[in-house]
């Protein structure tokens, strides 16, 4: 799936006009003519080197000694995988060579590491040059520039650590998921002027009474010279699918102090009529910055939605109309062939499937690869980021001093997550914490600390935290403190009790929090203690029960699922190794799916009812929509007639638009075929993106 996120060009990406003009353009004190600086992104993938560490080598000059036991792997890469050692918890060492080329020499060079887990210290040439300490899901950079030797080899070397630690987060051995140690994403060699932008910064209003968007650009300028640089900044917006759509953001000109960063914001630019985001149409615009200093041009582009998500009353409302949204939850990291090193096929076809679930809402425990991300941008899936603070353990009995550093990681966490992906418009809230016990004071302390922090760094997205402490007292609980209440429910599974039990909770919750919109964040049925039953029909008995259950109080405007995947965890009580897990998914480790995976994909489809007859000599499809959970309006959607005859092969089709269709309402379709020997009817309702939300059939 192609992506034009923060896209470093070759070639200025300013309008034609505003282009030529800053190439002609003398700067003060300036006598050559400005030119473009190739800026380039090189994807360090593969020619890396891998060995464990031990409490021997702590050192590159320890490694330097012969017989270190070196093997060739590529890049993302854990050493807990099938065929690794998915036992081995400690230290690890990375090399790669790096040939810098001499006419780099006027660049600024910079290795970006997606994420490694948990910490890294990064060395070239055998000095230290940077190191990320406890964040194991977040992107960080290291200068190269002073230690590469131009028009030589180099060595980078990157230790690895995934030790169990007591102050960040996670901490400890509290979160029920894979401690995959490694650089288990990408890595990128980034070359660029020595003034540039370091990422793209975009807000959209949107007035849906004027149909138009305010949008507003800022871009993050550095200027690595000794010298304070007058740096002129031009921008464009254009969509993605629609390149001739262009709006241009003006130009400006600023001044940047020697080795520093600045902030600045192009000038608001209206968009009439766009082209609005929503997980049935998701639309997306192109922001594209050029800035020129000291004769070089720098281009850097980011991809952004328009769309409105926000809180009316008791519901959620996307670009003005209710919704009541339904998802399932994925965990990452869980092929054991590829544990949290995952590829983009592999990324890409579990969220295939996940649409095929009909998922439009879903939720993530950590920062997620910017891979998923991007496919929940482009193909429609509304998502809850998370800071990994997992589990009631994080913040029992801990100093003043823990509680300290805990909320200044989960800080530095949740900062480093809004910066990266703060322009994807799949994103619509931020998760605080989750089962951390939300009536701590120790707790709500840190939850509050995390939200002014988002506060100021994103005001346009919600915020909340997911609680399964809401049992005795809810009112006291801090799932209240936020723009909806998230529930962890698990009643005829963690907690005793069954659908019954599942309605007086969350009675209780509904009086102690009203007029608050309630998601019940987890729900499922996991094979995990041995006095839980085993079998998939448990599976089918949660979601057809407890669905139901949710469609009856207005106030529940989501549901997701938990979960996609058996996973791979370090609390894992079934299988062994890099197959150390939990049972709890609609499909295992690999994806095949159990039957559990289409009742999930009935009960989260926006089609309540849909009846197959025989009219005449055709066939007529009677569609009622839901009113309830998951309710939305459709647009653009479509009946998909297939008709099979021959050896039971696919022999007639035909695509029938439908009218939109407001929660609730009915209408129906009819088909006349036209071949002989028919024997079967395959009837589907198809989204505008394509996937299939229901489907009936008929043997003739």
């Amino acid at each position: 799936m192609p992506s034009r996120r923060k896209f470093l060009s070759t070639m200025p990406v300013l309008g034609a006009a505003v282009a030529q003009s800053l190439r002609s353009t003398r700067l003060a004190g300036e006598t050559h003519e400005a030119h473009a600086n190739e800026a380039r992104s090189i994807v360090l993938e593969h020619g890396w080197q891998f060995c464990l560490g031990s409490d021997a080598v702590k050192s590159p000059a320890e490694l330097a000694g012969g017989g270190t036991p070196w093997r060739e792997v590529s890049v993302p890469h854990t050493w807990q995988a099938l065929g690794g050692s998915p036992d081995y918890v400690g230290s690890a060492w990375y090399r790669a060579a790096i040939a810098a080329q001499a006419d780099w020499q006027a660049s600024f060079v910079r290795v970006q590491f997606e994420a490694v887990f948990h910490t890294a210290h990064v060395y070239l040439n055998g000095k230290l040059i940077g190191q990320h300490l406890g964040k194991g899901y977040t992107a960080f950079e290291c200068d190269l520039t002073p230690t590469l030797q131009f028009g030589d080899s180099n060595e980078l070397l990157v230790q690895v650590d995934n030790t169990f630690c007591d102050t960040m987060l996670p901490r400890l051995k509290s979160f029920d998921w894979a401690n995959d140690g490694g650089i288990i994403r990408p890595v990128h060699l980034l070359v660029t002027p020595r003034v540039f932008s370091e990422r793209i910064e975009v807000d959209t209003e949107l007035d849906l009474e004027k149909g138009a968007a305010k949008v507003v650009i800022r871009a993050v300028l550095r200027n690595t010279l000794p010298s304070q640089q007058t740096v002129r900044v031009a921008g464009f917006i254009d969509r993605t699918a629609a390149a001739e759509e262009s709006h241009p953001t003006g130009e400006m000109t600023v001044n940047i102090p020697p080795n520093s960063s600045r902030t600045v914001s192009l000038n608001p630019t209206t968009i009439t009529s766009p082209a609005l985001w929503h997980f049935d149409s998701p639309n997306l615009y192109c922001a594209h910055i050029s800035l020129m200093a000291a004769g070089e041009l720098h281009s850097i582009s980011d991809t952004f939605g328009i769309r409105r998500f926000e809180v009316r009353g008791a519901a959620f409302y996307l670009n003005g109309e209710r919704v009541s949204l339904m998802g399932v939850e994925r965990m990452a990291g869980s092929h054991p062939e590829f544990g949290m090193a995952e590829s983009v096929n592999w990324i890409d076809a579990n969220h295939r499937d996940m649409k095929h679930l009909n998922c439009v809402f879903t939720r993530v425990h950590w920062p997620q690869d910017r891979r998923v991300l991007d496919f929940c941008d482009a193909q429609g899936i509304l998502m809850q980021e998370e800071v990994p603070a997992w589990g009631a353990f994080t913040f029992d009995n801990v100093s003043a001093e823990l509680e300290s550093r805990l909320t200044t990681n989960g800080v530095e966490q949740l900062r480093d997550m809004v910066h990266r992906d703060r322009n994807h418009p799949c994103i619509v809230s931020w998760g605080l914490c989750n089962e951390v016990n939300g009536k701590n004071p120790i707790t709500r302390r840190f939850a509050h600390a995390l939200a002014d922090e988002a506060r100021q760094l994103d005001p346009s997205r919600l915020l909340t935290y997911a609680s399964n402490s809401l049992h005795e007292n809810p009112a006291e609980d801090m799932a209240g403190d936020f723009d909806f209440v998230s529930i962890n429910e698990y009643f005829g599974t963690w907690s005793k009790g069954g659908v019954s039990d599942a309605r007086s909770y969350l009675e209780g919750i509904r009086k102690a929090f009203p007029g608050k919109p309630l998601v019940i964040s987890e729900y499922g049925y996991c094979e995990c203690l041995p006095e839980f039953a085993p079998g998939d029909q448990h599976r089918v008995d949660i979601i057809e029960g407890h669905t139901d259950l949710y469609r009856e109080s207005p106030e529940i405007a989501g549901a997701i699922y938990f979960d996609y995947n058996d996973y791979r965890t370090q609390l894992g009580d079934k299988g062994a190794g890099a197959l150390l897990q939990r049972v709890h998914g609609v499909v295992d480790l690999y994806a095949r799916r159990k039957p559990s995976f289409e009742a999930l994909r009935r009960q989260s489809s926006p089609i309540r009812d849909l009846t197959l007859i025989i009219a005449g000599k055709g066939f007529t499809l009677h569609i009622e929509t839901r009113n309830e959970l998951p309710g939305y309006t459709l647009r653009g959607y479509s009946v998909r007639w297939m008709f099979y005859g021959y050896d039971d092969l696919p022999m007639e089709g035909q695509l029938q638009p439908l009218n939109p269709l407001a929660p609730g309402q009915s209408v129906t379709s009819h088909a006349n075929p036209v071949i002989t020997g028919l024997r079967r009817v395959v009837a589907e309702i198809v989204r505008p993106t394509g996937y299939s939300v229901a489907s009936a059939e008929m043997t003739v």
